[in-house]
């Protein structure tokens, strides 16, 4: 594992675009630090300081910052589609294989990368998220089960992480072509939402549609972490809060990661099939 994963990185640290963009995917979750201090001022007329709202107190900070970094993956996941495009493009793949590589190795190679990026960003939002928290918390509630209460969002991020890139990998290896396959990717994206609409709105109801769809690829990662911003909105309203709910389920965690080994078993297939 160790050897494949080193193999990995130096194909991807050499390559000058990769690097910046894998820096940059490390640097902009820590963009919301900078948020926790921002004053917005509304025409002169009031100003909100969103250090002083409990947004960024626990629990809520947990499901806060994972909701919000989790936009930054997108960075990754031209690095992901282009280990494959770049493999074909300049030959390394074949060389690969003359050099004693299989193919399962290959495929091995590159998500053994995935899981080790996918690792340690989520590592560092945890840092990062309770950082934030201890800082902006009442002292009085730091203790134990308050920091971690709502901390299972880690787990859902991480595993948001893991089955996206592993999605951009089995698309990079269908179309090999980089710009191509973040093509596909978002055309994916924008068919699934309108089968969605379509089944939500004339076809069905929004409980069949929520049912039939939590199995699909985009929409079972968007289930992992809800979007936060009612429960923002009703930070103040505990009641409202609790009517709704915004936790991370083990079923929905299990979706994505059987996801994960469809794409990575798709992956390997195509490959084994395809003469290089």
């Amino acid at each position: 594992m160790l050897r494949l994963l080193q193999i990995e990185f130096q194909k991807l640290w050499l390559n000058r675009t990769s690097r910046i963009l894998i820096y940059i995917s490390f640097v902009f979750p820590l963009s919301i630090l900078i948020l926790s201090s921002i004053k917005i001022n509304f025409f002169g007329l009031f100003t909100i300081d969103l250090s002083e709202t409990q947004i960024f107190e626990f629990p809520y900070i947990w499901h806060i910052t994972t909701f919000f970094i989790a936009f930054f993956k997108f960075f990754f996941a031209i690095v992901v589609v282009s280990m494959i495009g770049n493999e074909y493009s300049n030959r390394t793949l074949k060389q690969n294989l003359i050099d004693g590589m299989s193919k399962k190795d290959v495929i091995l190679s590159k998500f053994y990368f995935i899981l080790a990026y996918s690792l340690v960003v989520t590592a560092l939002v945890f840092v990062i998220t309770l950082f934030l928290g201890i800082m902006h918390s009442p002292s009085a509630d730091l203790y134990f089960d308050t920091i971690f209460n709502g901390s299972e969002f880690i787990l859902g991020y991480f595993a948001k992480l893991l089955t996206f890139f592993s999605l951009c990998l089995f698309v990079g290896v269908l179309i090999k072509r980089s710009a191509f396959s973040l093509g596909f990717l978002f055309i994916l994206y924008i068919a699934e939402m309108i089968f969605y609409a379509l089944t939500k709105f004339e076809w069905a109801n929004e409980e069949t549609a929520n049912t039939i769809f939590q199995f699909m690829p985009y929409t079972s990662l968007w289930n992992l972490i809800d979007q936060p911003v009612i429960r923002m909105a009703n930070v103040n309203n505990p009641t409202e809060i609790m009517a709704t709910d915004y936790a991370v389920h083990w079923y929905e965690i299990v979706i994505a990661l059987s996801w994960t080994a469809i794409y990575i078993f798709l992956s390997y297939r195509l490959l084994k099939k395809r003469d290089l």
